[in-house]
């Protein structure tokens, strides 16, 4: 065999060492170039005959990443420069659909169970007792749903405009039928109907009227009056005999006591709110002219 000199075989290996530290040179200095290539072929859409992955390559490097949220904070503020316009109308858009929420559906209830406590009330004469559980039966769910509708508005922000009129309106007039069926059937006194639904429409008129200076806050003895007469009108409904007879004589009694103090307690409120919103209003103009 043809010796080869140690000095060739070593160049040979050195050539190889030297081109492999030329590469480790390049790679070092080419990031910014490759990076610059990387960002030119992303925003051309990838270059031509390239590959899925030439074109999605850049999702999955750090600099293309951080391009994305850029894109995202400029359409956030877009849609965040929304008019005025539109933004009152996505507002009543929201309020619309909030309508039918489960305090709404409760007074909706209520308003349903008015009939057909009515009809209930009066079947077959009105003095079946069967026909009487029943009404009494829908009175009873009527005036518990009462106890939920407001409470599930005010914890859970369900307050809507229609719910501020509907409740009212649901709960005088499940009372003022129940009234007004046992007073026409001969079990109630006319003038115990006509104390308790002159103080109910009288106290709403009231608020009405002083609604421009302030809202009359229910008091502990207009909901402890509202308890009793539901329970009052409730023992009237059924066909009670004997002892529960005269027990029902006795709380209806109480509820009427509470009906025409709570009445005039209202009417103090209802007139000392209107002079102190007088007397605001008469300093302010007074202050404004000073």
């Amino acid at each position: 065999m043809t010796g080869v000199p140690a000095s060739a075989a070593g160049g040979s290996s050195g050539a190889r060492r030297a081109a492999a530290g030329a590469a480790a040179a390049a790679s070092t200095a080419a990031p910014g170039k490759v990076a610059g290539t990387a960002a030119a072929r992303s925003a051309d859409g990838g270059a031509p005959g390239a590959g899925p992955g030439a074109s999605s390559g850049g999702r999955h490097d750090g600099t293309a990443d951080e391009a994305v949220p850029g894109e995202d904070a400029g359409l956030d503020a877009q849609d965040d420069g929304k008019s005025p316009r539109g933004a009152k109308i996505a507002a009543a858009a929201v309020n619309q659909a909030s309508v039918w929420n489960i305090a709404n559906l409760l007074t909706m209830l209520r308003l349903v169970l008015v009939p057909a406590f009515v009809a209930l009330m009066l079947a077959d004469g009105g003095y079946d007792p069967a026909w009487r559980s029943l009404a009494w039966a829908a009175f009873a769910i009527a005036m518990i749903t009462d106890l939920f509708d407001g409470h599930l508005a005010r914890t859970y922000n369900l307050v809507t405009d229609f719910g501020k009129i509907a409740d009212p309106i649901a709960d005088k007039a499940i009372m003022g039928a129940a009234l007004i069926c046992l007073s026409a059937l001969g079990d109630l006194p006319w003038w115990v109907t006509g104390i308790i639904l002159g103080r109910e429409l009288g106290v709403t008129l009231l608020r009405f009227l002083v609604i421009r200076y302030g809202v009359i806050p229910a008091s502990r003895g207009g909901k402890l009056k509202t308890l009793t007469q539901g329970v009052a009108v409730g023992m009237y409904v059924l066909a009670l005999t004997g002892w529960l007879a005269t027990l029902r004589w006795w709380v209806m009694a109480a509820a009427v006591v509470l009906t025409v103090v709570t009445g005039l307690d209202y009417v103090k409120q209802a007139i000392v709110l209107r002079r102190q919103g007088i007397a605001e209003r008469k300093a302010a103009l007074e202050e404004k002219e000073a």
